[in-house]
């Protein structure tokens, strides 16, 4: 049965906890809850005495009816069956309806913890875990999480009535109550048997839940590409193992979990007919009353119920343990970009230094080593080379997604590893080659960056990029709906809106990577234009294969397998006929207005 959990290893930010210490973790979360908590064990008490007042009171009606069978004995008892029927329903609701509160407020606030961690954790978390996983320990596993806990507090209302039977059983036959005690080891012991096997199990079935989600997420995500390439199939056929994996799995738990009630009242039976023949004996012989020996028998069927979910519980429980445990994990995962301070950042003016960084994506594959660059405050520099030369990653280094091995990087002499990211992030300009919207309208999109900015503020900054003129484009003008991640705008358009929300930014260093490799020339003309406006006077970065982009920086670096190879402006590269040419030749040369097919070659004398 091994290959069931074929896939489903651990995720490298997963950890084992001790039962005691996650348990004292749920606790906290329980106690701010306090005040609806006591009203939880209001309800759960007096139901529980409600519960066992009703075998006790047939008891006695039986026993008064034996010698006095009046009309008013009749109606006395059914009255009080029906009052305490009543009142252990109001007790029953009174429980399931603040336990539903606390339980709600426990979810809300582990849920919001969880969120809260994946916002925190680093962009190479992302690279190593897919986001579907972590989708589902914020969404399913917080959700088991709820149902267990409802689970617990229902047996702590069995656990309150166990102990009322147990006393009422020993006040009326301590020979009898005896022989039910002697049955309680057998049936914990079973059910604590089933623990460890349920744990596993319970933990590789939300593993292969967040196998489906991550799955699915995929799919979602890149479905325009299947669908081009006619690769429905081929997407279905790779889903079906997973699905039946997760099948399997599920199948596995359920079986595990039904074998134990099975079990249990198969134990619970044998004892219940070995007391029926002792106390049926005994109540021939007139030892005790009818009255004594129905509530006898019904106290050991309340009695074993509740004994039987309690036994059980501790493997159902596991359930619940394993997701805590996976979303106390990601809560709990070490960040791989740690600060060192959080120094407050005042207006930056954009001076850029690393110093002898040397960084890679895994440990084993350093894409720059012992690298230096400096950039001054106000200058325009691109950064250009083939495919893996490094410029993405210089960009994301001074972005803070991730933590450089060696070195350092600084910004106006300061060391990054010592500032508030938010703040500093916050002087940060990006515009990435595939901008990211979100739903809503282009007015939210651009306010995102300032979420107190005034209407008047975001038309100013649409305005300011090629003039405004693309806004007419746009079927309602600003409060043009822009659909998921953008869909209803062209990829131009949304490069615009990122450069509005750029502009409402007001960043001191702006980084374009390859703003302009995905769109026409016209709209390319637009952006250049709005380009023009969002550089003025800031430091900028531009990763970029479009010639219009940076024959114009002040300053272009070559870069290759993670080193300077080259650097000058654009005319000066041309005439050394170095590196700089073989990359022109390869990327930019067609892009020339006076290109001809054939021509436009540049002489490379050096590399």
């Amino acid at each position: 049965m091994a290959f069931v959990m074929d896939g489903l290893d651990a995720e490298q930010y997963d950890r084992t906890y001790d039962d005691r210490d996650l348990l004292r973790r749920i606790v906290a979360y329980f106690r701010p809850k306090r005040g609806l908590m006591a009203l939880v064990a209001f309800g759960i008490t007096a139901q529980a005495l409600m519960q066992a007042a009703m075998p006790v009171i047939i008891s006695a009606g039986l026993d008064r009816i034996v010698t006095d069978r009046s009309t008013a004995i009749v109606v006395a008892l059914v009255t009080a069956v029906a009052v305490t029927g009543v009142l252990g329903w109001v007790f029953n609701f009174i429980q399931r309806w603040y336990t539903a509160r606390v339980v709600g407020d426990v979810v809300l606030d582990l849920r919001e913890d969880a969120f809260a961690a994946v916002l925190e954790r680093d962009m190479s978390f992302y690279d190593e875990n897919p986001s579907g996983k972590v989708v589902s320990r914020v969404t399913s596993d917080t959700e088991d999480f709820a149902t267990v806990v409802t689970l617990t507090l229902n047996v702590v209302s069995q656990v309150l009535m166990v102990g009322l039977v147990t006393a009422l059983l020993f006040t009326r036959n301590v020979t009898l109550a005896l022989m039910v005690m002697g049955v309680v080891p057998v049936v914990v012991a079973l059910a604590l048997g089933f623990r460890r096997i349920a744990r596993d199990t319970t933990r590789h079935q939300q593993r292969s839940l967040a196998r489906v989600n991550a799955t699915l997420q995929e799919t979602m995500g890149g479905i325009s590409v299947a669908k081009n390439f006619r690769q429905e199939q081929t997407i279905y056929d790779e889903f079906r193992p997973i699905n039946a994996q997760n099948y399997r799995v599920t199948l596995k738990q359920g079986f595990v979990f039904a074998s134990i009630f099975p079990a249990l009242f198969a134990v619970a039976g044998l004892a219940t007919v070995m007391l029926v023949q002792v106390g049926g004996g005994r109540a021939l012989d007139g030892d005790i009353s009818a009255g004594d020996w129905y509530l006898f028998l019904q106290s050991v069927a309340l009695f074993w119920m509740p004994l039987t979910s309690i036994a059980s519980f501790w493997s159902q429980f596991q359930q619940g343990l394993s997701a805590s445990e996976r979303v106390f994990a990601l809560i709990d995962a070490e960040p791989a970009v740690r600060q060192h301070d959080t120094r407050p950042v005042e207006r930056l003016d954009g001076r850029i230094e690393l110093r002898d960084v040397s960084f890679g994506y895994t440990a084993d594959h350093l894409v720059l080593r012992d690298f230096d660059l400096t950039i001054e405050a106000g200058e325009t520099v691109a950064l250009v080379g083939h495919t893996g030369a490094g410029k993405s990653t210089i960009g994301r280094l001074l972005m803070r997604f991730y933590e450089f091995q060696g070195g350092q990087v600084l910004v106006d002499g300061i060391d990054l590893r010592t500032v508030d990211l938010a703040g500093y992030r916050h002087q940060l300009g990006v515009v990435p080659q595939t901008p990211f919207l979100f739903s809503g309208t282009v007015a939210d999109n651009i306010r995102y960056p300032r979420p107190d900015a005034s209407d008047d503020d975001v038309r100013a900054a649409a305005g300011q990029v090629a003039r405004g003129d693309w806004i007419a484009a746009l079927p309602d003008g600003l409060d043009t709906e822009v659909g998921e991640h953008g869909s209803a705008l062209s990829m131009g358009q949304r490069q615009l809106v990122a450069l509005a929300r750029l502009l409402l930014q007001d960043p001191s260093i702006v980084i374009l990577d390859e703003a302009t490799a995905s769109v026409d020339p016209l709209t390319e003309a637009q952006i250049s234009e709005g380009l023009d406006v969002v550089l003025a006077g800031r430091t900028s970065i531009v990763i970029a294969h479009r010639l219009s982009t940076i024959e114009h920086a002040d300053r272009i670096i070559v870069m290759r397998s993670g080193a300077i190879v080259e650097e000058g402006t654009h005319a000066e590269l041309l005439a050394s006929g170095g590196a700089y040419c073989d990359v022109y030749n390869t990327y930019f040369r067609h892009q020339s207005p006076d290109y001809q097919p054939g021509s436009g070659f540049v002489e490379v004398r050096a590399t």
